[in-house]
C-alpha cells in the first residue's frame, strides 16, 4: 500500500532500549507514515489569477509588510496607506486621479453610468462580466440600456459596433443617445483571453472622433499588459476611465480603484456614498495590494518567462496535452489522456506534491492558470511531481 513504508521495527519503537538480545530476532513492522500538514503557502496553484491568501498566511504577510512600511489607517476611503494605493495607480493608468471602491461591480456600474451621463445606450461585450456577472444593475439601477455585441467571443470590431449603432439610431422611433463603450480585457468568460490591442486602438479612435466615451474593466489588466508586451499605461490612454481589482492577482481580500480625469473621478464620491459602497476602513486591503502592485509588473514577467519553460518540459510528459489559447494570456487548455484517471491525478498532486491542478470541465479540459505561485517552486520539480502523479493515475 501506497501510505505504508518497510522500517525497521528497532529504530521505530522503543525497543530499541532492550538488551542487544533482542535484535537476534529479526522484526519486520509497517508503521503509517504521519504526513506533515502542506502549507498552503508553499502550494503551487493552478487554478487561480494570484495568490489567494488562507487568513493565516495573509496576517503573517500583512505584519511582514507593516515591519517593513508601518501601515497607517485610512478612513472611508481617503488618506494614509490607501492614498499611497490610489497615487501609485495614478501613476500607473498616467490619469488624473483615483478612487476606491468596495466592489468591482459598483466600479464598473459608476464608470458606464457617469461617462453616458444622460445617453441611455452603452455597448459592451456579450460575453462581458458588466452584461453577464453583474446582475442587470445598468438597467435596474442606473437607467442605462447594455447592448451587448460579439455573442460568444471574447470581443467585438470597430465594424460590429459601428453596424450596432447604425441599427438602433436607424431602426427606433424615439432614439436614446449613445453614452458609452465598454471593453473587458482580458475575459474571463473567455478563457482570459485578450481583446487584440490593435481592436482596442480602432474603435478608441473612431469614438473620439464620434464624442463616445469608454470604459475598460481592466479587472486583469496586468496579465493582458504582460502577454500582449504593452503597459497598463498604454491601455488606458485609449479609455476615459479604467477599472483594476485589488484581489485577483493583488493579494487583497477585496477592493476596485477607479481611474479617470479630475471631473470624472470627482463624481464619485457622492455615488459611492449613496450606493452603500462607503466603508469606514480599508487598510487591510490597501496595504496587500500597494505591496503586490509595486512589483507586479517583474512578477509577471519572471511567470511568463517560467511558464514558457515549464510548458516546454511538459511536452515531454506522456498523458497530458498543454494547448494555448488564441489571445490568451495566463490560462491554458489540458487534455488528460483516457489512460489517466483525472480525479487521481487531481488527488495525488494535491496531497503528495502540494499542488492543485483541478478537473476536466464539460468540454473535457483542465482549465490551468499560471500566477505568482509558480515561482514558489522550480521547473523542474514542479516537472517530476506531474510525471510521478501520472504514473500513479495511470488506469
Amino acid at each position: 500500500m501506497s501510505d505504508f513504508k518497510r522500517r525497521d521495527f528497532i529504530k521505530l519503537s522503543t525497543l530499541s532500549a532492550l538488551p542487544i538480545i533482542a535484535s537476534a530476532t529479526p522484526f519486520i513492522s509497517y508503521a503509517r507514515e504521519v504526513k506533515q500538514p502542506s502549507k498552503d503557502s508553499e502550494a503551487v496553484y493552478f487554478i487561480n489569477d494570484g495568490i489567494f491568501y488562507r487568513p493565516t498566511d495573509f496576517i503573517e504577510k500583512l505584519q511582514e509588510i507593516n515591519s517593513a512600511d508601518p501601515i497607517e489607517r485610512d478612513s472611508y476611503g481617503e488618506g494614509a496607506t490607501l492614498e499611497k494605493l490610489l497615487k501609485k495607480f495614478i501613476e500607473i493608468t498616467g490619469k488624473e486621479a483615483a478612487v476606491y471602491v468596495p466592489t468591482g461591480t459598483l466600479a464598473n456600474q459608476l464608470a458606464i453610468s457617469v461617462l453616458c451621463g444622460n445617453n441611455t445606450k452603452a455597448f459592451v461585450q456579450e460575453t462581458s462580466h458588466v452584461y453577464r456577472d453583474e446582475g442587470d444593475a445598468s438597467q435596474t439601477l442606473f437607467n442605462k440600456r447594455l447592448i451587448p455585441l460579439g455573442e460568444g467571443k471574447s470581443h467585438f470590431t470597430l465594424e460590429e459596433l459601428q453596424e450596432s449603432i447604425k441599427y438602433h439610431k436607424d431602426g427606433e422611433a424615439f432614439v436614446g443617445g449613445v453614452g458609452a463603450i465598454s471593453i473587458e480585457t482580458p475575459v474571463r468568460r473567455c478563457s482570459n483571453q485578450a481583446v487584440p490591442l490593435s481592436e482596442i486602438k480602432r474603435i478608441s479612435s473612431w469614438c473620439k472622433e464620434q464624442g463616445y466615451k469608454m470604459h475598460l474593466d481592466g479587472a486583469r489588466l496586468h496579465m493582458a499588459t504582460a502577454f500582449t508586451k504593452s503597459t497598463v499605461k498604454e491601455y488606458a490612454s485609449y479609455f476615459d476611465t479604467v477599472y483594476m481589482c485589488l484581489y485577483k492577482y493583488l493579494g487583497a481580500t477585496g477592493g476596485a480603484v477607479i481611474c479617470g480625469d479630475k471631473s470624472i473621478i470627482d463624481q464619485m464620491h457622492h455615488l459611492i456614498k449613496i450606493h452603500g459602497g462607503g466603508i469606514f476602513t480599508n487598510w487591510p486591503s490597501a496595504a496587500m495590494a500597494l505591496h503586490h502592485l509595486n512589483d507586479i509588473d517583474e512578477v509577471m514577467a519572471k511567470i511568463i518567462v517560467k511558464t514558457k519553460d515549464l510548458l516546454n518540459q511538459f511536452n515531454q510528459l506522456k498523458g497530458l496535452k498543454f494547448i494555448a489559447i488564441e489571445n490568451g494570456t495566463n490560462q491554458f487548455n489540458v487534455s488528460v489522456d483516457k489512460g489517466i484517471d483525472a480525479t487521481k491525478l487531481n488527488a495525488r498532486l494535491r496531497a503528495e506534491h502540494n499542488i492543485i491542478f483541478g478537473q476536466p470541465r464539460e468540454d473535457g479540459f483542465v482549465k490551468i492558470k499560471v500566477n505568482p505561485t509558480l515561482l514558489r517552486r522550480d521547473n523542474k520539480l514542479i516537472y517530476e511531481s506531474f510525471k510521478e502523479a501520472i504514473a500513479f493515475a495511470k488506469i
